[in-house]
This record gives C-alpha cells, sequence and structure tokens, in this order.
C-alpha cells in the first residue's frame, strides 16, 4: 500500500510542477476545486517514508510551484484550523473543506495509543499532511493528561534557567510527536506585569521582560528539536489586561515605547529563536492601532509592526475564532476575512467552519482577499509542514506511543526541574539561607 501511495505522489507532485513551470498551472482559476497535485490518492503526503515532493529537491524550492498548482478551494482550507468531537467529524471537514489543520482537546486525548491511531488516520485520509495541533502549555493549561507532567511556566520561570526550559519543551515536544501531534500553541510570550490579570497570571514566565525573552527562547528551540512546530502567543503581548479576551475584548493602554520596554522583546526572541508561528491575541492596544479592532483584525499591528518592525517571516495564527474578543465587533464571516486580510495565515476554531470558509473563499473570488495574500498564506503553511518534516513522514508508530509516554528519562527531567522552580517567597525568621 504504501509503495503505491510512493509512486503516486512522486507522478502527482512531478504532474503539478511540470504544469506549473510550463505556465499552465491554473492555480488560480475559480472552477479548479481538484488541483493537480491533489488528483490522485494520496500525493502531497507521505507515510512511513515514502518518498514525498522534497525528494532530490532543496528545502523549501518546491513550494511555490505546487501552490500554484493547487486550486483555489484547497489554498482556502489550508488556512482553517478547526476543532472536532470525533474522527468522523474530522473526516468529513477534511474532506468538504480540504482543512490544514485540526486541534484536539481532551476529548480526542483519552490514551497515547487511541491518540496516535486517531492521528494517523486523520492524516490518511488528507492529501496534504495535517498539523494536528493542540494547547500544551503544562501546569494550568493541560489538555492531554497522560503526558509527563510539568510545572508551568512562572515555575520554570523561577528556576531562572533557561535550559530547564528548553528540556521541558524538548521532552513535552517528543511525548506530543510520538502521538501524532506535531504544532503545539506554546510557549506563552506574554509578560505577566498586571498581578489581577485573569487569564495569563501563571501561564507566563514572569514580569520580567528579559527573563521571559530567555525562557520563551528556549522553549521554542524545545520544542522544535522534538519535531514539534512552536507557537508563541500572544502578540503583541497579553500581559497587563484586567479582561479575559475569552468573554470580553481587552484594551490594553501601553504607549508605544512601553510595548517596546516591556512586550516586545519575548517576540523578538521568538523571531531570533525562528519560532514557527507566533499567535495573535484578541486585544485592542490603541497605542499600536487606533482602529478599535483587536489585533488579530488589526493589518497595523499583524502587517505593519509583527512582520514589518519585528521582521517575522513565519506563520501567523489566530487565536480562537469562538473566543468574544474575536466576536465583539463583526460577524464570523467578516471576522475570519478581516483576519486573513490584516496579516493571519490560520484562522484557529471559527466559529461555523462553513460560514467562515465560504465567507473567505468569496472573499478571494471577489479580489477583496488578494490571490496574491492568499498564496503567501498557504506558501507560509506548507514551509512549516516541511520544516517539522511532515512530508517525510506525517504519520507516527502508534505500537509505540503508550512505550514514549513518561518514560524513566522524561520523568528524571520532570523531577529535576520541579527541584529547581521551588521558590523561597517569605523568610521571616530567617530559616533558610
Amino acid at each position: 500500500m504504501r509503495a503505491s501511495r510512493s509512486l503516486a505522489l512522486v507522478t502527482a507532485v512531478a504532474t503539478a510542477l511540470g504544469a506549473s513551470l510550463a505556465g499552465c498551472g491554473g492555480g488560480d482559476s475559480e472552477d479548479k476545486d481538484e488541483p493537480a497535485a491533489a488528483k490522485t490518492s494520496g500525493a502531497g503526503r507521505s507515510s512511513g517514508g515514502a518518498a514525498s515532493p522534497t525528494a532530490g529537491r532543496a528545502t523549501g524550492t518546491w513550494i511555490p510551484q505546487y501552490v500554484a498548482s493547487m486550486g483555489v478551494r484547497e489554498k482556502v482550507g489550508q488556512l482553517f484550523v478547526p476543532a472536532f468531537p470525533d474522527a468522523a467529524s474530522a473526516k468529513a471537514m477534511i474532506k468538504r473543506y480540504h482543512v490544514g489543520g485540526l486541534i484536539f482537546f481532551p476529548g480526542n486525548l483519552r490514551s497515547p495509543r487511541t491518540t496516535a491511531e486517531l492521528a494517523n488516520s486523520l492524516q490518511e485520509t488528507s492529501k496534504v499532511p495535517l498539523l494536528l495541533a493542540v494547547d500544551e502549555e503544562q501546569g494550568k493549561v493541560s489538555r492531554a493528561s497522560f503526558l509527563t507532567r510539568f510545572p508551568g511556566n512562572m515555575a520554570l520561570g523561577a528556576t531562572g534557567r533557561p535550559a530547564d526550559a528548553q528540556a521541558a519543551a524538548r521532552v513535552t515536544g517528543s511525548e506530543l510527536r510520538a502521538v501524532g501531534i506535531n504544532q503545539n500553541f506554546a510557549p506563552v510570550a506574554d509578560v505577566n506585569v498586571n498581578p489581577a490579570n485573569p487569564v495569563i497570571g501563571v501561564r507566563s514566565f514572569g514580569a520580567d521582560p528579559a527573563l521571559v525573552s530567555r525562557m520563551l527562547g528556549a522553549a521554542v528551540a524545545g520544542y522544535q528539536s522534538a519535531g514539534v512546530a512552536a507557537t508563541a502567543k500572544h502578540f503583541p503581548g497579553h500581559g497587563d489586561t484586567a479582561t479575559d479576551s475569552h468573554t470580553g475584548l481587552p484594551v490594553i493602554r501601553h504607549t508605544r515605547a512601553q510595548w517596546e520596554r516591556l512586550d516586545a522583546p519575548p517576540f523578538r526572541a521568538a523571531v531570533s529563536a525562528g519560532a514557527d508561528a507566533i499567535m495573535s491575541a484578541h486585544i485592542v492596544v490603541p497605542g499600536l492601532d487606533r482602529s478599535g479592532d483587536p489585533a488579530t483584525l488589526s493589518r497595523t499591528v499583524l502587517t505593519g509592526l509583527l512582520r514589518g518592525s519585528l521582521g517575522y517571516r513565519g506563520v501567523i495564527v489566530t487565536d480562537s475564532l469562538q473566543m468574544q474578543g474575536a466576536k465583539v465587533r463583526y460577524s464570523p464571516g467578516a471576522t475570519a476575512v478581516r483576519a486573513v486580510n490584516a496579516g493571519a495565515d490560520q484562522l484557529l476554531m471559527p466559529p461555523s467552519l462553513p460560514t467562515a470558509y465560504n465567507a473567505v473563499l468569496a472573499a478571494v473570488r471577489s479580489g477583496q482577499i488578494p490571490r496574491k495574500r492568499l498564496d503567501e498564506a498557504v506558501t507560509r503553511i506548507l514551509r512549516m509542514k516541511e520544516q517539522r518534516g511532515l512530508f517525510q513522514r506525517a504519520d507516527t508508530d502508534a505500537a509505540r506511543a503508550d512505550a514514549a509516554i513518561r518514560t524513566a528519562a522524561n520523568r528524571a527531567v520532570a523531577q529535576q526541574v520541579a527541584e529547581h522552580s521551588v521558590t523561597l517567597v517569605r523568610n521571616d525568621r530567617g530559616c533558610c539561607r
């Protein structure tokens, strides 16, 4: 079975690239719903070491021609990362909307082996490798109960040891990849300068921008060394808010100078560390953009600041579009279109996938979303998939998943990190020196 898929893949990709180079790709045709690169089952995907579009080609050089060979419907689908209740629903979204990724929650993460089997079945359904994502920050925000447990970010920050942050991320990343998860919406880059912050708090490495930057860069390296795409969040910085963006639209009153001093350093560190993705925040920062739109929908913030001023070239992903902060100003369809035009490449958890997908598709066909903008987003997404090795192998060995979790070595790392994180808060009677 794998040999036949390998041959189909090589043939399909060669056909797509040849058509594109000959000027016959036709990737922007509105009626081209099934692209040349995907007409054969298994195209664009490799399983168990089968050949891939990268075979014999320099890293990334094949991607522009591949994108040119894709149909507009498939390109639009690559932008979406919905949640799913079960395998049947996920497979239906893959087949109908060509989604580029899916996000897992506890209901999808029952055991290492069943998670790996589910991930493999989803990858098998998709013609292009999927980004299978999760919010696994450890500490307060943890979705997979079976993983090796680590202290949360503020405890890690208390160690003052970037090596501990890197080791913890590497272990968590390796366990995620062992069960088929290849994108983590972590680490948190927010500097928690507001002790009353109701949504970030101990999820942050701390209140010192320099410390947060060091820990964040190390965590990014740890995740990505394990083959998992790291996602620094929440740009431009969610640390000084008294409002939870899940339930409202926070307004942060930092000036541009304050932002540069307090919020920007960890994101600069993420850019320097080569973070695969950066997540936007549903927050309004009038000192950066006076439009009143949340950062997720602000071209000034995402394209002007993150891409322009900070020089970021990776994937920008929205925070969940189901959160109230993303919904207070516009309809779900308009929100998705505005996010893409602002500079977002991945659209996470739209309230209604059909509504958001059809709105973006219509906006592309009408020219409201330029074709060039769509191609840029898809190119970045495919490049991230390639960087994490998904075109070489997207599946995992489900039979070995249980054995890869909570190994003695991983538990030893967790124990060491936990010991380093013990912090003396008060020493009124001089008991400790």
